[in-house]
């Protein structure tokens, strides 16, 4: 259940700041397997890994930012396809506060890719990033919540599959046109419990959706799914242009009728309230995600999920202070939508030059919510 109430003060208006973008490369590895990529991780398989995380300073191996902590994102990428193809992903995801990590293993035309390694790899990462919370010396240390999404394309999509397979401990996974792999994805889906959100190109000839991503959807067990069909949107416009992608999509889609940057806004303004539902949870984002689900022109979309409750009440003392006393564990304050930093508890204390729309989220064991006036 989720309560909402945004609370409007008419102060001079003023947008709240989005993180800069640091980068780290990290090898990661696992002693009971072998190859890999990467070098200087340890015996056994070697997993490099892209980091991308916030910071207050755009740049390499710049800090960490300090606030508070930061939900993580794994993610596969296609076959043949580097993990640089999707800067358009790490642009728009890590300035609203995820960390990001690239797995850049089984990225070979020949030797083709293993798809088990690769979903084995995607799993370690995942269990590699959430330890750093607490390894002394890391730069991650502290800075890790302890929530996580797999989210792949195509290969990378399948290899999500197979990664998230009794993998309860995952926050949910995402498919951006998932590809069917060996061992089969689409068999192992009725073993993924997490919430799962898939989304598909109409006009994608590379891995037409009815032999890859709906059978994936169909088949995932979870209470919560979704599929997202992007009308006209292709197999590639998901990344960034990317030779071979785009060669592959050349030979066998047909009919694709909007552009890279149109089907990436679609996809974000789904992706991006379900991240926030499933990283926080925040019912106010599962509000949301209902809301675009049904207002993102030009997708054809189902879900399973049930719709988040309202019901929570703000006050404000007319001067500058705002406070909520419905009962929650934690809290966290909102101005036009953004998070206000530090903002954690169920009052709020507004700087005089500052206005906008309020909301206060509140957290609680089984119930989530946010209020609106």
């Amino acid at each position: 259940m989720r309560f909402i109430l945004v609370f409007l003060i008419i102060y001079p208006f003023m947008f709240w700041c989005q993180f800069q973008i640091g980068h780290r490369t990290v090898t990661f590895n696992d002693p009971a397997r072998s190859g890999g990529f990467g070098s200087g991780g340890g015996p056994g398989r070697q997993i490099q890994t892209e980091i991308y995380y916030p910071s207050y300073t755009a740049g390499e191996s710049t800090p960490v930012a300090t606030y508070p902590d930061f939900p993580v994102i794994v993610f596969g990428h296609g076959f043949a396809m580097g993990w640089d193809a999707y800067q358009n992903l790490w642009e728009h995801l890590v300035p609203q506060g995820y960390v990001m990590a690239f797995v850049r293993t089984e990225g070979s035309l020949i030797p083709s890719p293993s798809h088990a390694d690769f979903g084995a790899d995607l799993a370690l990462v995942v269990t590699k990033m959430l330890a750093l919370n607490t390894t002394a010396g890391s730069p991650f240390n502290g800075r890790i919540k302890q929530r996580a999404v797999i989210m792949g394309h195509s290969m990378g999509g399948g290899a999500t599959m197979l990664a998230a397979e009794n993998n309860a401990s995952l926050a949910g996974i995402v498919g951006l046109a998932p590809a069917e792999t060996n061992p089969s994805a689409i068999a192992v889906c009725g073993n993924i419990s997490v919430p799962g959100l898939i989304f598909s190109g109409s006009s994608d000839g590379v891995t037409p959706p009815a032999e890859h991503h709906i059978p994936m959807y169909q088949g995932i067990s979870s209470a919560c799914k979704s599929f997202v069909s992007i009308t006209g949107g292709a197999h590639c416009y998901f990344a960034n242009s990317n030779f071979n992608c785009d060669f592959g999509e050349s030979t066998s889609s047909q009919g694709i009728s909007i552009s890279r940057a149109e089907q990436h806004q679609k996809t974000f303004s789904i992706l991006d309230p379900w991240l926030r539902y499933v990283m926080g949870p925040d019912c106010f984002a599962l509000t949301d995600f209902h809301w675009s689900l049904n207002n993102t022109v030009g997708t054809i979309n189902q879900t399973t999920c049930a719709s988040a409750n309202m019901n929570a009440t703000i006050y404000f003392d007319n001067v500058n202070t705002l406070w909520t006393t419905t009962p929650g564990t934690s809290y966290q304050w909102y101005v036009n939508g953004q998070i206000m930093q530090g903002e954690t508890n169920d009052t709020l204390v507004i700087p005089m030059d500052f206005g906008g729309d309020f909301s206060v989220s509140v957290f609680g064991p089984n119930e989530i919510g946010r209020a609106h006036v």
